[in-house]
């Protein structure tokens, strides 16, 4: 006869296993304009650094979608869960960890890791992965358009997604946002690496992104993301122009908009302060 916490344990796994079998089947059937990945996402040879590749990094959480789609307070709600059930904790106690470990490390995941032994993989299944995305996340035509037309333009070689998140949450965003062919590679937290956990702001994560995507150096590199934090890093690096997204105020746990950065409300005001990069 199973305890009252085993029976809670139970639940919670059938409803995830049950929710991933339902993404799937949707994600099996996207066929929109952009629903497919067209770069290679885990390429066995690197590209040799090119010092005249011109690269424009994008985050997707929060950044390619409005924060007002309120993704991340389901995934907050998902991270919970998990702390509650994988690690038997109130509520309150789960919420308090939670916010330690994103604001010491950018991902609970890298906290949950280093000090709890959790499998990052499973982490990724039960939280990333469970998420319902294709009942919040649409094809976006005027994100699709604008990167159209940075594509067009000729001043940018390479469109390089550069996300926290692993590989399988980032390229589902992209499917579902209907923008996937317009990208030339992604540069994830690989879960699978436990013993090098590396997700921005962390330096080694851009040097990770900087040779996976080629560019030789990083005044020839541009970035958008919503986090003041992994904003202030590329700066310091000496990325030629990084954008902070801030929908409405920026969330302290990701730091505040740094000095010299340009700032915009919604990815798809970026010709506004980034004018040169869409003409033609």
């Amino acid at each position: 006869m199973m305890t009252v916490t085993e029976d809670t344990h139970k639940t919670y796994e059938d409803h995830v296993t049950k929710q991933l079998e339902l993404n799937q089947e949707h994600l099996n059937s996207l066929t929109h304009p952009g629903s497919q990945v067209k770069f290679d996402v885990d390429p066995d040879i690197l590209p040799t650094p090119d010092p005249n590749l011109r690269v424009f990094f994008f985050d997707i959480d929060n950044c390619l979608y409005r924060n007002s789609t309120k993704i991340h307070d389901l995934m907050q709600i998902s991270i919970l869960e998990y702390f509650k059930n994988e690690l038997n904790l109130k509520h309150e106690e789960a919420e308090k960890l939670n916010n330690t470990y994103y604001k010491q490390y950018g991902l609970a995941i890298r906290g949950l890791v280093m000090f709890h032994g959790i499998d990052a993989m499973q982490y990724n299944r039960f939280v990333d992965d469970s998420l319902p995305l294709q009942n919040i996340l649409k094809p976006d035509l005027k994100l699709r358009e604008m990167l159209i037309n940075l594509r067009n333009s000729g001043k940018i070689d390479k469109l390089w997604l550069f996300t926290n998140a692993y590989k399988n949450h980032g390229l589902r965003c992209i499917r579902l946002l209907g923008v996937a062919d317009l990208f030339d590679g992604i540069t994830y937290c690989d879960y699978r690496q436990t013993d090098t956990l590396i997700c921005k702001p962390d330096e080694r994560a851009f040097e990770k992104a900087k040779l996976q995507s080629g560019l030789g150096d990083y005044k020839n590199a541009w970035f958008v993301d919503d986090s003041g934090l992994n904003i202030e890093k590329g700066i310091s690096l000496g990325m030629r122009k990084c954008i902070h997204l801030v929908e409405n105020e920026p969330n302290m746990l990701l730091g505040k908009t740094p000095r010299h950065s340009h700032v915009i409300r919604h990815i798809t005001n970026l010709p506004n302060v980034l004018p040169e990069l869409f003409k033609h």
